[in-house]
């Protein structure tokens, strides 16, 4: 094997560990309790589709960033193809979503904290959550990123985790769990699906990082295939131990079955990955504040750290609603933004755009209306 084989070979595994690793993040918690209300048939009639849709989706802005000269990103793109109203479009949709992000990632990492903590500390979750916040925001502000990406050996530890808690919880395993269904929940699954598949952002950050237009293409569906299979192991392990008990953001329900050693280390892993994201995603949306909106340093990193504060205080508070929300209306944006540029540089393949965005409209109504009701 020749060396230029070799570093093509570990350029792509290099890029998908990347783009897989981001993909896997919160919306990987919300995913057994909602299969305990649909039952696994129904969730994997839902990753076929939307897995599928996100695959098109994303080999459409493959496309789009491949034939776009410079670097940019999706609201440049979207400004180059759409115009003027298509950046504020995109630049608005990316900053509520960051805001959604911010929230559902504080949620989460409250949780994990006060289920590590209260039991030795006393405090209730709001307590953890807020002092959460309060280090994560000390952190965006000064902008320390020192925390390493954990991409490649996150996924590593991820997996060493899943295995420990799978052989510890084998004999509570049972395959009944999983087939629970309430017709209630039946659209449930869609924004978190797609929240926890989605993975666009990072396209620009993949050519880049290969270069070559062809082995761009050629990594986009393993690496979001890659995140759909690790996430129904995900699901068979937890939901078939814990079943109805499971808990909202997965991990805290194990704790009545498998006691608190390996339990811990999951929720030490999950609190670690939560956290260095929260950062991630504050100094990104601080930034766009900052660089791109051309507001003061200062007062950008009040706004990025105060609208999920304030969406908290305002009881915005359910974590699988939240992923729900951002996922079906955020991102159900971006993918219409997407699609509409992809006509712009394939017009012979526009029959593909009218039913992909009438099911992207569809998640957005439906999602908006379940939310106000």
């Amino acid at each position: 094997m020749t060396e230029i084989i070799k570093m093509k070979i570990f350029k792509v595994i290099l890029a998908v560990s990347t783009l897989s690793g981001t993909i896997i993040g919160v919306g990987l918690f919300s995913l057994p309790f909602i299969t305990s209300k649909v039952g696994i048939w129904v969730m994997l009639g839902y990753f076929a589709a939307l897995g599928t849709l996100v695959v098109v989706i994303h080999r459409f802005f493959g496309e789009v960033v491949l034939k776009t000269e410079g670097q940019h990103r999706l609201p440049g793109y979207a400004g180059i193809y759409l115009g003027k109203i298509g950046k504020i479009v995109a630049v608005i949709s990316t900053i509520l979503g960051l805001f959604g992000a911010l929230l559902a990632y504080l949620l989460v990492g409250g949780e994990f904290l006060t289920a590590l903590f209260s039991s030795q500390w006393g405090g209730g979750n709001l307590t953890y959550t807020l002092l959460y916040f309060s280090v994560g925001a000390a952190l965006i502000f000064f902008g320390i990123k020192t925390i390493a990406k954990i991409e490649f050996f996150g996924l590593l530890l991820f997996f060493a985790i899943l295995a420990a808690i799978f052989f510890r919880g084998l004999p509570f395993i049972r395959p009944a769990n999983l087939i629970a269904f309430d017709p209630a929940y039946l659209f449930l699954p869609y924004g978190a699906i797609l929240f926890s598949l989605w993975g666009a952002a990072l396209i620009p950050e993949i050519k880049e990082m290969i270069g070559e237009p062809r082995l761009v293409r050629k990594i986009i569906a393993p690496a979001i295939i890659i995140p759909a299979f690790v996430y129904l192991a995900f699901i068979f392990l937890v939901l078939g131990i814990t079943g109805s008990q499971t808990s909202s953001e997965a991990i805290v329900g194990l704790k009545n079955y498998l006691g608190d050693g390996i339990v811990t280390l999951a929720l030490f892993f999950g609190l670690l990955t939560t956290f260095t994201s929260f950062i991630t995603l504050g100094l990104t949306l601080k930034k766009v504040f900052w660089y791109d909106l051309k507001i003061p340093k200062n007062a950008a990193w009040l706004i990025t750290l105060a609208v999920p504060l304030v969406l908290y205080f305002a009881g915005l508070r359910d974590f699988i609603e939240v992923i729900g929300l951002v996922g079906a209306v955020m991102l159900g944006i971006d993918g219409i933004l997407i699609i509409l540029m992809f006509r712009k540089i394939a017009p012979k393949r526009k029959f593909l755009a009218y039913p992909l965005i009438l099911i992207f409209l569809a998640g957005i109504l439906y999602e908006i209306i379940y939310f106000i009701r």
